[in-house]
């Protein structure tokens, strides 16, 4: 198994800086109307190269006592190559705590609580909430064909220190509401993930600086191999994350995800990447999507 690129798209601290519209309640669609108790379940199926899996997040909406509101889930039924894969107790007590609610502050999970497995699908999922909670965060989507882009750039980070030494991306944030269907009782959100200007990302190697596609390199990761020689990789990710959701209470009823990325790697003998094999070309394609069960 490879680990790959996930981004942990939280954007916090930049977001207040940016000139937010506000619109009225009856005006807004991105907005979360929750219920305290209710239950969400999300069946969640991706490709990963390769490699198949699908997995269940089973959520129960909870409320601060400031009467924001967040989901926490819990992930169980977790399948690889159609063959169910036993998860360890601590992973079937873990609950990741997500929010579409703007006035609620996203977190970061604590990614020693659970098995290195679902990494992938924690992440993923916190990536379609955090995209959500960004655009209403901001509030200039209110129409069908409004578009606003944030500039992030600071990177993040999925390394892990054991296995994954350095893994890190940067991204900006290219929002399109793209429709608002008032009869079907859906909107529509578009979020590309597009490498900054001036990426800002670790570059631990002078061979990695030379751009791998037609944009500055904003992806790179080193991890250590089976035999302990080290693997360094560079190069251009770009995600396309499409939700659909529902304008009656805000919830996400479906989301699919699509990230690819163009690398070049190198086996080499060292941990600052100096003493390395030739350079080969990789491109790497996840495809990832979930759906809200009835």
């Amino acid at each position: 198994m490879r680990t790959l690129a996930v981004s942990i798209v939280l954007v916090v601290a930049g977001a207040g800086a940016v000139a937010a519209q506000t619109p009225g309640d009856e005006q807004k669609v991105l907005q979360r109307r929750c219920h305290e108790g209710e239950k969400l379940a999300y069946m969640m199926k991706a490709t990963n190269e390769s490699w198949h899996y699908s997995i269940e997040a089973d959520g129960l909406t909870k409320k601060d006592p400031d009467g924001s509101c967040f989901d926490e889930f819990r992930w169980s039924e977790f399948a690889s190559e159609g063959k169910l894969v036993v998860l360890s107790p601590a992973t079937l007590d873990f609950r990741e705590q997500l929010t579409l609610d703007p006035n609620h502050k996203p977190a970061i999970p604590d990614f020693s609580k659970f098995d290195p497995r679902i990494i992938g699908p924690v992440t993923d999922l916190m990536t379609f909430y955090v995209d959500y909670w960004l655009g209403a965060k901001i509030g200039k989507l209110v129409h069908a064909g409004d578009h606003f882009y944030f500039k992030r750039g600071t990177p993040n980070s999925w390394a892990d220190g054991a296995y994954v030494l350095l893994g890190e991306d940067s991204i900006d944030f290219d929002y399109t509401l793209k429709a608002v269907d008032r009869s079907a009782g859906t909107a529509t959100l578009v979020v590309r993930h597009v490498p900054p200007e001036k990426p800002e990302i670790k570059i631990p190697a002078e061979w990695m600086q030379k751009p791998v596609s037609d944009t500055p390199n904003n992806w790179v990761q080193i991890q250590k191999t089976q035999d302990g020689k080290f693997l360094g990789a560079v190069g251009k990710e770009t995600f396309e994350v499409t939700i659909q959701l529902s304008l009656a209470d805000g919830k996400v009823l479906s989301a699919r995800m699509n990230n690819p990325v163009e690398t070049v790697e190198r086996e080499c003998q060292d941990a600052a990447l100096t003493k390395c094999g030739e350079p080969k070309p990789h491109a790497i394609l996840r495809q990832v999507e979930i759906s809200l069960k009835p």
